[in-house]
């Protein structure tokens, strides 16, 4: 079995226990003070390693709830359920994430959207996908005529000015700016052309892995918000059609001298 087909086997896992639990009493825990985790969570995280685990034994997984792997350049990278808040409210925004990243370099990616059944899927130089549809980025060259979003981090309440003053800024450059708080959603948002361009602060290497990948196989850009390479394990993530990446990062610019 490919491993792109090993990564849409071991989502359809997740998504099934995600899809069977919809209705249950949750188990809430907290990780933090806003950062919630379930028994869903876990049991979603289970079904996708033992997938992963029948058909790549030897190669290890770093997943939301169980670690593991954070220091090996080829590695699964998991995240059994983005969007446990959304999950938890009934807000239908959720998905699982799972990306293979080989020697450092993202290979495979696959975004579930567990709400509607969709699997996203991308490989390194193949394109990105849902189904037999190819993904491509909007054509939007204006900030100014731009659909945004964004997520707030876990830290928001100790630094709310600050975020806001992206916020601010964004509703003021943009069309629009739109938070729905599932990061892998937001990078199936830009990868399928619905949004123009994607910040975020406080990400984990399994909120971006797969979304990295959808969104410049889908023809956009991805980088650090100073315009560097993106850091899987430490992300300030700007993801753009590629037209706006420019006029993006000047205005992040601005805004992160004022840190």
């Amino acid at each position: 079995m490919d491993t792109i087909d090993v990564a849409v086997a071991a989502a359809h896992a997740a998504g099934e226990v995600i899809r069977d639990a919809r209705t249950e009493v949750r188990q809430v825990r907290h990780k933090g003070a806003i950062d919630l985790v379930t028994q869903v969570d876990v049991a979603a995280e289970k079904a996708i390693v033992g997938v992963i685990t029948k058909h790549t034994p030897d190669i290890p997984i770093l997943a939301e709830e169980g670690g593991g792997a954070r220091d090996q350049s080829t590695r699964w990278i998991v995240d059994p359920l983005d969007g446990t808040t959304n999950f938890v409210h009934g807000y239908p925004s959720y998905a699982v994430s799972i990306a293979l990243q080989v020697d450092g370099v993202l290979q495979v990616g696959c975004i579930f959207d567990a709400v509607h059944g969709d699997a996203y899927t991308a490989t390194n130089g193949g394109g990105a996908w849902l189904g037999g549809q190819r993904l491509t980025v909007s054509s939007t060259d204006r900030l100014a005529d731009a659909l945004l979003v964004t997520g707030f981090p876990y830290d928001r309440r100790e630094r709310v000015d600050w975020y806001l003053s992206f916020m601010r800024e964004f509703l003021i450059r943009g069309r629009g700016v739109r938070r729905a708080g599932a990061a892998a959603m937001d990078f199936v948002a830009l990868a399928s052309g619905s949004v123009d361009a994607y910040w975020e602060f406080g990400l984990s290497p399994w909120d971006v892995a797969a979304g990295i990948l959808l969104v410049q196989e889908a023809g956009g850009t991805v980088t650090d918000m100073d315009g560097g390479p993106i850091d899987v394990a430490r992300p300030r993530l700007l993801a753009t059609n590629d037209e706006l990446h420019t006029e993006m990062l000047e205005a992040l610019s601005t805004l992160l001298e004022a840190q």
